[in-house]
């Protein structure tokens, strides 16, 4: 009777502490399907950029965050953000990139995906107002690449980019409805930004709460002598998406 009283207890200890951690830890998991026009020019290292034509295409971003309440610890977001468009040129010369001296008619396959691991702040967080600051690493591992009729050539890139970081809501209680900005400014590569902005959603729920999420957002990754590429590229356009918290 009492090594039943004694499992009771420990397991009955055991939950409580489970819900107790629960409480103290929270997770986010989100993604937005984000439909961008492209546009920018690039180069090697020592050519003139070349301007090129993009057709519009649909992106998508991923991302976990993990918050908690210990003091000077921040707390940490992982966002994959794939970015790939297709476009053409007509070269005016001769216009070397790679191994290859380019001319006439020629392709690009432009992929600027990448990972952003981002350490914040909790400053406020409550009905009305929720502002997070931090910093970011951006790690690249896209590449550019150019093609003519029978040679392509191709610059990858592995570098990343420090950046400042923002996030801010501003909410109406009792209706759900709310208006945000995140903001991420680059450090050692001033030109090079990430932001959006809109309006979303939040809907309650007993074991995860829901917000749907509507908006723009516009990243520029412009660029000199990065992994041996100069480069003035953007992708901007609306987005939808949708975030879990548990």
């Amino acid at each position: 009777m009492k090594k039943t009283i004694l499992a009771c207890a420990l397991f009955g200890s055991l939950i409580a502490t489970s819900a107790q951690a629960a409480t103290l830890v929270g997770f986010k998991v989100g993604g937005d399907y984000w439909q961008a026009d492209t546009s920018g020019t690039f180069a090697q290292r020592g050519q003139t950029q070349q301007d090129f034509d993009y057709s519009s295409s649909s992106q998508g971003s991923f991302w976990v965050a993990v918050e908690h309440p210990i003091p000077l610890v921040p707390n940490l977001k992982i966002r994959e953000n794939r970015l790939d468009a297709t476009g053409d040129a007509t070269l005016s010369g001769d216009w070397a990139f790679g191994d290859h001296t380019f001319s006439g008619d020629v392709t690009t396959a432009t992929n600027l995906s990448n990972t952003d691991f981002v350490l914040y702040y909790e400053l406020l967080d409550n009905d009305m107002v929720a502002l997070d600051l931090g910093a970011a690493y951006k790690k690249m591992h896209g590449s550019y690449r150019v093609a003519d009729a029978g040679h392509p050539e191709q610059k990858d890139l592995s570098s990343g980019v420090v950046m400042a970081y923002a996030n801010a809501e501003v909410g109406i209680p009792g209706l759900g409805l709310y208006g945000f900005a995140d903001v991420m400014l680059g450090i050692d590569e001033s030109s090079v930004y990430d932001y959006s902005v809109g309006l979303g959603w939040a809907f309650d729920g007993v074991a995860l709460d829901t917000k749907l999420r509507v908006g723009y957002r516009d990243f520029k990754f412009d660029v000199n002598n990065f992994d041996g590429i100069t480069a003035n590229s953007q992708f901007k356009g609306y987005f939808a998406g949708v975030e879990l918290v548990f």
